[in-house]
């Protein structure tokens, strides 16, 4: 389990500004990602987004400010240091497909332990513990080629997941998948937030994704872990921040979201924004017979 042994925030950003070709594509960013909390990104134009989860991981540094990670300064720190920072405490899911098509399954997951020069048996035993939370433990010896969207998505999440990170960055993880497949991506990403207590930026431009994350938890019961709708006051730790044109234009709780009257929140909150993924049943994820519930008119 991801390890929370003070009050430093996980992540924080500090008046960070970056550009390319001399435009600005963020200006003045300053927020602080808590542990164990979920901050939802999404964007209203000039998103910025991908500039900013590569500079929360450290692939580029601001041209200004600071970015740290678990209270470290990232600028400080050498290329060794950075290596050892995200290989340890670090995941990313990229909207991309980043998988090696020439490597299998157990391959693609085992590759970032096989780089820090973890001994093979603890690589195994930690792959498939991995494997098994995603459900593709069967599927250990199949190449990328041979695996569903859905599956490889799946795979895409254990790649990350693998040595169960502190932090965790999203970047739209369910994009272009069928709702019945984006339900099931949703709640693995639930399950490991709540079983490992990650702390998690998420970008997504699919607003019906905020609400489901921000209102279902993982549960520990007798048969096995389910997701499970959650009351009034018990909501996970939550957050929505929108970049206006590289600009934080708001930050608040998903309620104040819903509802705020700010132009560049409501071009977001009243536009079609795609299906209702809530729609969907939500105890197994990986339960083939699950089917649509019926809507109530």
């Amino acid at each position: 389990m991801a390890k929370q042994t003070n009050n430093i925030p996980a992540l924080e950003f500090r008046s960070v500004s970056q550009s390319f070709d001399e435009k600005r594509v963020l200006s003045d960013i300053s927020f602080k990602l808590e542990r164990g909390e979920m901050i939802f990104i999404t964007v209203v134009s000039g998103s910025g987004k991908s500039v900013l989860l590569r500079l929360a991981i450290a692939l580029e540094h601001p041209d200004s400010g600071q970015v740290l990670i678990e209270g470290q300064d990232v600028g400080s720190l050498s290329e060794v240091e950075l290596l050892d920072l995200r290989g340890s405490r670090m995941g990313i899911v990229f909207q991309e497909d980043s998988l090696f098509t020439g490597l299998n399954v157990y391959d693609n997951v085992a590759y970032r332990l096989v780089e820090h020069g973890v001994k093979d048996d603890e690589t195994e035993k930690s792959v498939m513990e991995v494997l098994r939370f995603v459900g593709l433990d069967q599927d250990a010896e199949k190449l990328p080629a041979e695996l569903s969207g859905g599956m490889r998505r799946r795979l895409e999440i254990a790649r990350a997941l693998i040595g169960w990170p502190s932090i965790m960055l999203f970047d739209e993880p369910a994009s272009g998948l069928d709702p019945l497949t984006a339900i099931q991506v949703l709640d693995l990403i639930v399950r490991a937030r709540d079983l490992y207590g990650m702390s998690s930026l998420y970008v997504t431009k699919k607003l019906d994704e905020i609400p489901y994350l921000a209102t279902h938890r993982a549960v520990q019961s007798s048969s096995g872990v389910i997701i499970e709708e959650v009351t009034p006051g018990t909501t996970p730790l939550t957050r929505v921040i929108v970049l206006d044109e590289g600009r934080i234009a708001f930050t608040g709780s998903v309620a104040e979201f819903a509802t705020n009257p700010l132009r560049a929140v409501a071009r977001l909150t009243q536009a079609d924004n795609g299906t209702e993924i809530s729609d969907y049943p939500v105890a197994d994820p990986w339960d083939k017979s699950r089917k649509p519930r019926e809507k109530i008119l």
